[in-house]
C-alpha cells in the first residue's frame, strides 16, 4: 500500500474514533431558569454545584404561605445580583417534589436558605432568617467584604446615621482583632440593620465610653449600650440587638409587622386604642412607662384601632373598635391571650397585670360572640362564650350541649335531631338542650375530640360534665328512651 493511502486510512480511522468518543459523551443540558433563579432538582443539583462556586439555594414548599413571600423576594434578589454581576448564583428547590433529596440534605425547615461553597453539598452555610431581597443581597455582600463600615471621625458618623432609623455602632480600641471580630461576625448575620465600627477617641468621648462596646443609635442618639468582655460571644450581641432594636412601644404597621412577629421576645403586651381619642396620651404614657420595667421580657405593641388598614389584625384578635381601649398579653409560643381585667389603664394596673401573668395567676381570655337576641326562646338554646358557663353549669339543670363547627357536615346533620330532642323535653323544666359554635366562642373546657362533640352537664355539684354521646344514633337511642 502506498504511503498516501496508508495516511488517508489512518486519518479516517483516527477521525472516526475521535468523533465516536465525542458523540458518546452525554451532553449536559443547561439548567432551566425562572427569571434569574436556577430551577433545581435531583438531576441537576450536582451540576449546579460544579458550575457555581457560590450557590445560594432557597428551599421552599409552594403551598406554604411563608414560602410565597420568600419566593418573590428571592427572585428580586437574583435580579439585583445579576445587575451588579455578582459571582453568587441563586437557585430554588421545591421540597414537595424532591422529598427524598431534601431528606438526604437534612432540610427540615421551609422556607430556608443555604449557601453552598465550592461544590460541597453536605457542609453548606446556614443563612439567618432573611425576609427581604435587600437583606439577602446585604448578607451576601457582607460575607465577601467588611461586614461593617469603618467610621474614622464624628462627621463621618453623623453622615452615616443621618438617614437611618437605627444604627449599630461598634466601638473598639482595636478594630481589626479581638472583640471586633465578634462584632464583624454579628454584622454578617444581621443583614437587615446598618453596622459601622470605629476606634476614634473622639467618638468614644462623645458617648462617654471607655471600654469595647456595642451601641444602638436611634435617630442618631444613643439608645442602648452593651459592654463587651472577654467572655462575650456572637450570640450574646445578637440577643442584645434583637431585644432592643425596637423602641419601648412599637406601633403595629405594615413595616413593623414582620419584626414584631419574628421578635425573640415571645410575650407581647398589646394596647388596642384609637390614637385620636381624648385620653390617648395619658394611657400611652402609662403603657410606655411600664415597658421600661419589662424590657427583654415583654414586647409592648400598640395597635391603632382608628386606622382602617388595621381591620384584618383586629379581626384576628376579635377586637371590636367600641371595646377599646383594652390591653392583652399574647404568648406567641402557644397563641394564648390574657386580657387585662380592668378599664383602668394606669401604670400600677398594667404593672400588676404583667406581674400576675409571670406568676401564672392571669386567666386566659375566652373569646365570645355577642349574646344573640332571643337566644333562649327557641327549643334549642343558642349559647356563646359569654353565657355558656351560666347555662351549662347550672346545678339545677341537666344541660345537653352540642359543640359544633358550622363548616362540618357531621355537625349540621345533628341539628334536626337536636331540634327533635329539644321539643321532646320542652315541658321538662330541669332539661336544657343547647348548642354552641366552637369556632367563634371559647369555653374553659378542654376539647380532645373532633367536632361535633356532645356533652351532658348533669344537675349535680360534684360532676360538672361528661361526654354523653358523639353520634346521632347513640344520641337518639339513649336520650329518647
Amino acid at each position: 500500500m502506498k504511503t498516501m493511502q496508508v495516511y488517508t486510512v489512518c486519518s479516517a480511522l483516527f477521525f472516526s474514533v475521535f468523533l465516536s468518543g465525542v458523540l458518546g459523551k452525554k451532553v449536559k443540558e443547561p439548567i432551566s431558569k425562572d427569571e434569574e433563579v436556577l430551577v433545581l432538582n435531583e438531576s441537576n443539583l450536582n451540576q449546579a454545584l460544579q458550575q457555581h462556586s457560590q450557590l445560594l439555594v432557597h428551599f421552599y414548599a409552594p403551598l406554604s404561605g411563608e414560602s410565597l413571600g420568600s419566593i418573590l423576594e428571592f427572585a428580586k434578589a437574583a435580579s439585583e445580583l445579576n445587575e451588579i454581576k455578582s459571582s453568587v448564583k441563586l437557585g430554588k428547590f421545591d421540597v414537595s417534589k424532591e422529598k427524598d433529596l431534601a431528606k438526604s440534605l437534612n432540610v427540615t425547615t421551609v422556607p430556608s436558605l443555604r449557601l453552598y461553597l465550592n461544590g460541597d453539598k453536605y457542609k453548606p452555610v446556614h443563612c439567618p432568617v432573611l425576609k427581604s431581597s435587600a437583606a439577602i443581597v446585604t448578607w451576601l455582600k457582607r460575607r465577601e467584604g467588611p461586614s461593617a463600615d469603618l467610621v474614622s471621625d464624628l462627621n463621618q458618623l453623623e453622615s452615616f446615621t443621618a438617614e437611618e432609623e437605627l444604627v449599630v455602632l461598634g466601638l473598639f480600641k482595636d478594630v481589626e482583632t479581638g472583640l471586633a471580630k465578634v462584632f464583624f461576625d454579628v454584622a454578617a448575620d444581621i443583614a437587615d440593620l446598618p453596622f459601622c465600627v470605629t476606634g476614634s477617641k473622639h467618638i468614644f468621648s462623645k458617648y462617654n465610653i471607655f471600654d469595647d462596646s456595642v451601641v444602638l443609635l436611634r435617630k442618631s442618639k444613643m439608645a442602648e449600650i452593651f459592654e463587651m468582655t472577654s467572655n462575650t460571644v456572637k450570640e450574646d450581641v445578637i440577643h442584645f440587638i434583637r431585644v432592643h432594636e425596637m423602641p419601648l412601644v412599637t406601633e403595629y404597621t405594615g413595616e413593623t409587622s414582620a419584626k414584631i412577629l419574628n421578635s425573640v421576645v415571645q410575650n407581647h403586651l398589646v394596647l388596642f386604642i384609637d390614637k385620636a381619642e381624648k385620653g390617648f396620651k395619658q394611657i400611652y404614657r402609662a403603657f410606655k412607662s411600664t415597658a421600661k420595667e419589662y424590657r427583654g421580657k415583654v414586647l409592648f405593641v400598640l395597635i391603632n384601632v382608628g386606622e382602617p388598614r388595621n381591620g384584618r389584625i383586629l379581626e384576628y384578635f376579635r377586637v371590636r373598635i367600641e371595646e377599646s381601649p383594652l390591653v392583652r398579653m399574647v404568648n406567641l409560643s402557644d397563641s394564648v391571650q390574657y386580657q387585662l381585667p380592668s378599664d383602668r389603664l394606669d401604670i400600677q394596673t398594667i404593672t400588676d397585670f404583667c406581674q400576675s401573668y409571670f406568676e401564672g395567676n392571669a386567666k386566659p381570655k375566652l373569646q365570645s360572640e355577642p349574646i344573640p337576641d332571643g337566644w333562649d326562646e327557641q327549643p334549642v338554646k343558642e349559647l356563646v362564650g359569654m353565657n355558656f358557663e351560666r347555662v351549662a353549669f347550672n346545678a339545677n339543670k341537666n344541660v345537653l350541649v352540642l359543640f359544633y363547627a358550622p363548616w362540618s357536615s357531621e355537625s349540621r346533620a345533628l341539628f334536626p335531631l337536636f331540634e327533635e330532642l329539644a321539643k321532646h323535653y320542652s315541658d321538662t323544666e330541669d332539661v336544657v338542650v343547647a348548642r354552641i359554635d366552637v369556632t367563634a366562642n371559647d369555653v374553659n373546657i378542654r376539647m380532645v375530640d373532633k367536632y361535633p362533640i356532645i356533652k351532658l352537664f348533669p344537675a349535680v355539684y360534684a360532676e360538672r360534665k361528661k361526654v354523653y354521646c358523639v353520634t346521632s344514633h347513640e344520641m337518639t337511642s339513649r336520650v329518647l328512651i
